[in-house]
């Protein structure tokens, strides 16, 4: 969150608020849903990958009525990026997104991320996170940047 927060402020977009949820759909789908109406971007980090736990994907598709489906661009991708016999059920897994979904690609991985109206889908690993919102934040309308000084200060106190 701090990455993305300082990224959002030096291209001039006003960071409304940071939420930290639980891997639960219904949490998930709510979130999204209040969120999407409210806010002009909303990313979110993990839960995109091959483990059972990873259902943001899914979740997202249930927030907007999407079919969750194999993405035959992202399944390409992956079906490349790993070795014969290594591209198994969890990682195909990484190619389910909501129907229509633009992808977010991850030129450490190759899993991508996705993005459906206003939300963008990242991944949760840190390093994988930074690149994809790297490639993806020149789209996104930019505001005046703004410029944070800090000014370090010491004084003393004497008390008698």
């Amino acid at each position: 969150s701090n990455f993305i927060a300082n990224e959002l402020v030096n291209i001039g977009i006003k960071l409304s608020e940071i939420r930290v949820i639980p891997d639960d759909s219904e949490i998930i789908i709510k979130t999204i849903r209040s969120f999407h109406k409210k806010y002009t971007y909303i990313f979110t980090t993990g839960g995109i990958g091959p483990t059972h736990d990873d259902i943001t994907s899914q979740s997202i598709a249930k927030a907007f009525n999407k079919k969750y489906v194999v993405d035959s661009r992202a399944f390409r991708i992956l079906e490349k990026y790993y070795p014969k016999g290594e591209f198994n059920k969890a990682r195909q897994k990484m190619a389910m997104l909501p129907e229509n979904s633009e992808l977010i690609f991850n030129s450490l991985t190759a899993a991508p991320g996705f993005k459906i109206e206003n939300v963008y889908a990242l991944a949760g690993v840190p390093e994988i996170m930074k690149k994809m919102f790297k490639s993806l934040k020149g789209g996104l309308k930019k505001g005046n940047p703004k410029k944070i000084v800090t000014i370090n200060t010491y004084f003393n106190i004497f008390l008698y």
